[in-house]
Parts: C-alpha cells; structure tokens; sequence
C-alpha cells in the first residue's frame, strides 16, 4: 500500500489541515500519516486561535513517522513561525524523502493569518527549496514574489520566479482570479494550463490543503507531476461539487463523493 504523511496544522471543525489531508489520502486508497505543527481553533466562519507545537515534538513526530512507516511522498501545509520551518527542514534534510509537496499556507479561507509574516523570509530560503512541487495561491505568490499578479502572463512571470528559488516545479493556483479556475504549472522547462469553470459556491473551505494532498497522493501512487495535477484538478472540482452544504460561513469539500454519490446512484437503483 502507498503511504504519504502530511506535515501541518490542525482543523477542528475538519474541512482544512491534516483532517482535510487525511481524508485525501483515504479517497485516494492512500494510507495517510500526520506531524502536527499547529494546533487551530478555527471553523467556517473563523480563526479563533491558534497554539503551534514546540519545534522539538515536530521533529519527533517526524522521526517517529520516517524511521517505521517511510512515506512515499510528503506533504507540507502550514508552518506559522520560522522555528517550525527550520525544525522541518532539519528534518527533511536528514531523513532526504522522496517527493515533497509544499503548499505555503498563508491565510485561512476568510483572511486570517496562519503564517507570521516575518516568517516569509524563511520559508522562502528554508522551505521552498526543498519542494519537488510548490503550489501557492495567487496572493501568497504575490507576498513570496513581491509581484502583483493579475493575469495569465503575470501568472507565468511569478511561477519562473518562485521556480528560481531552488524547486523542482511550481503550481500556481488560480482560485483567486476572475474567470475560469485556471492553474499555470511550471517544471523549469514548460508551462502546462489547468483549467475548469469556476463553480458558483462558498463552500471552499480546505480546497488548498485538499488540492496539494490529492497531488501529494498522486505522486505517491506513482503518477508524474502533470498527470498527478491534472488528476488532483478534477478531484478537488468535484469535492467542491458535491459539498455538502455544512456550516455557517465557507463550508467543507466532500472529500468522499466518489462514495457517497455510488451510495446515492444505488438507492436510485434499488
């Protein structure tokens, strides 16, 4: 069975984080594994507050997980503080896995911050080179490039730039844009285009954590970067599809609605 681990903060109200990560991987026939690095109050509608874990319990999480269960490929989501990103990249260095995901989780989806902004410099020179895949949003490329992205070309512009930080490539995700939902993948060589029709919901809560654990799960099923994207697109499309309509603000993808809808397709059929 492939493995991944997910290396990130908590969500109790279970749309975001290392639960939306786990339940990825699940959907995915993944066996899924957790470090938890911040522990967060939070649900549809707010962050209340957030504790993280000191940086020697994240490292012991992480030794815990790579000297049993070695993962296929790894997960990164939020790292608030630049102790926690060090911590991590010691880690990384030591244990040198295969296939890294970084999603640098910034904001929460109503505007909170879940990363101290002096923190940027050091996941830029920490973290970021160790990503096989980055995959920022428009505003957080923006706040690592200094650039004002507000079309396809500008898109492309930041991907090459954030690509010269020392990833191996980089997705830029086009959540944040009018339009279509159009993401621009960058490997160093090429530009490859990712696009959808934007769905007409609030129910976004976790789709970036959702969308870089179906990569990361890809990945681990042996897929290449192109394919495991193409494939983590449609996934999260039909997540935020079939949402099922929980909480008071910007509610939950439905991680499991390959399930739920054959549940569904069957009672019709009985």
């Amino acid at each position: 069975m492939k493995t991944a681990l997910s290396i990130a903060g908590s969500d109790c109200s279970g749309g975001a984080g290392l639960q939306a990560d786990i339940k990825t991987f699940s959907a995915h026939g993944v066996y899924g594994m957790t470090v938890v690095t911040s522990v967060v109050a939070e649900n549809t509608v707010r962050v209340i507050k957030y504790q993280d874990i000191s940086p020697d319990i994240i490292k012991m999480q992480m030794d815990a997980v790579f000297e049993d269960i070695v993962p296929d490929a790894v997960k990164i989501g939020m790292l608030s503080c630049s102790e926690a990103m060090k911590a991590v990249a010691e880690k990384l260095k030591e244990w040198k896995p295969l296939n890294v995901v970084i999603d640098p989780v910034m904001y929460a989806k109503n505007g909170s911050a879940l990363m101290n902004p002096s923190a940027v410099n050091t996941l830029i020179s920490e973290i970021v080179p160790l990503a096989d895949i980055l995959t920022p949003n428009i505003l957080e490329a923006e706040k690592i490039t200094e650039m004002k992205i507000k079309s396809l070309d500008a898109m492309k512009e930041a991907a090459k730039y954030i690509y010269a930080l020392g990833c191996r490539a980089v997705i830029i995700k086009g959540g944040h844009s009018d339009g279509d939902a159009v993401d621009i993948l960058f490997d160093g060589n090429k530009f490859f285009e990712f696009s959808a029709p934007r769905i007409d919901t609030k129910h976004t809560h976790g789709t970036g954590c959702t969308f870089s654990s179906a990569i990361t799960s890809n990945i681990a099923l042996g897929q290449n970067i192109e394919t495991a994207v193409k494939n983590a697109k449609d996934y999260i499309n039909n997540a935020i599809t079939f949402a099922p309509n929980l909480g008071k603000g910007n509610g939950p993808t439905q991680h499991f609605f390959a399930m739920f809808n054959n549940n569904a397709t069957e009672e019709e059929n009985a």
